[in-house]
């Protein structure tokens, strides 16, 4: 009877073991396929500091070119929340930051727009788009440098000057971008 019982124990521990083994090898399989390249990066991004320093995301734009106007009263009720990118209609908008789109939409103030969640999981706001990347997508994963959209006027800023609102969010909501480029 003993070792009948022994004999239990050793196959239980056995298939035990045998479940497992196959359990971390599909879990494996499943994190180095595509599939989980999304969740990978954001992973990551949560495990990085927030950026301390940023490129300015509008091709050929230097950061002496760009007005502070982090801040500055919007009508009564609002304050400006990024700073604005001057720049010819249609120039190349590219992400500041690795990252992951979060979204991409149309409408309200900033017109065509996309989040990226980037180092830290801020998010990074570009708005009044003219058109975005070709093939952009919610939920790709982003590289600094590569390509969002391009420079417009879209949403409110429709009329005036072509140009980028670029926003960055953290925890405690807007901060100024435009340091961070120097």
């Amino acid at each position: 009877m003993d070792m009948q019982s022994n004999a239990r124990r050793l196959r239980r521990w056995l298939l035990r073991g045998l479940c497992l083994a196959i359990a971390s090898v599909a879990a494996l399989a499943l994190w180095n396929s595509p599939w989980a390249t999304t969740a990978k990066m954001l992973w990551s991004l949560s495990r990085m500091p927030p950026a301390t320093a940023l490129p300015v995301p509008v091709d050929g734009v230097r950061w002496r070119q760009i007005a502070d106007t982090f801040g500055a009263p919007r009508g009564r009720d609002r304050h400006h929340a990024g700073i604005d990118i001057f720049a010819r209609r249609g120039t190349p908008v590219r992400s500041a930051t690795p990252g992951v789109v979060a979204s991409i939409r149309e409408g309200g103030l900033g017109g065509r727009q996309v989040w990226v969640i980037g180092p830290g999981r801020e998010r990074y706001y570009y708005a009044h788009l003219e058109r975005w990347a070709e093939n952009l997508a919610q939920g790709q994963v982003v590289q600094a440098g590569d390509l969002l959209g391009h420079v417009g006027d879209s949403g409110n800023a429709q009329g005036t000057p072509p140009h980028l609102h670029f926003g960055l969010y953290g925890p405690a909501g807007a901060r100024d971008p435009l340091p961070l480029m120097r």
